[in-house]
């Protein structure tokens, strides 16, 4: 029986619809089998694309990936981020609360502006894949 107060049972009702949702997603957002190559791709990090005079710098967010499991290539005009984010091994046999960085296989793929470049020194910085893209004459 619903409370004569409507403050009350809407706020009820509100909270009762935020565990339901909680619950949902927890049951939708399960940790992916582990990827293998040519498997499907699971999820595409953001990334920021700036260009100085010299080069154009790419920034994906990519946190707990190993550096290791990163692809860095560029095919026709387009640049190509890809590699897998796998779950720690101490994961296997903990309970998970929450889930919420993606796992599994990603790919990223940025148009570049016209011209030439070559790959100058990808490296990880405070959990993004920093690609400088040299531009060549």
């Amino acid at each position: 029986m619903r409370n004569s107060d409507p403050r009350l049972w809407m706020w009820s009702e509100a909270l009762a619809m935020v565990s339901r949702a909680e619950r949902l997603r927890g049951q939708m957002f399960q940790p992916a089998p582990a990827p293998q190559r040519g498997r499907a791709v699971h999820w595409e990090p953001p990334v920021d694309l700036i260009e100085t005079e010299h080069e154009l710098l790419v920034f994906a967010a990519l946190p707990g990936v190993d550096p290791d499991r990163i692809q860095v290539t560029i095919t026709a005009g387009t640049l190509v981020l890809s590699g897998d984010r796998v779950l720690p091994p101490e994961l296997r046999t903990a309970t998970i609360h929450r889930l919420e960085l993606p796992q599994g296989r990603f790919e990223r793929q940025i148009s570049l502006p016209p011209g030439r470049y070559e790959v100058a020194r990808p490296r990880m910085v405070n959990g993004c894949l920093v690609v400088a893209l040299r531009k060549l004459a």
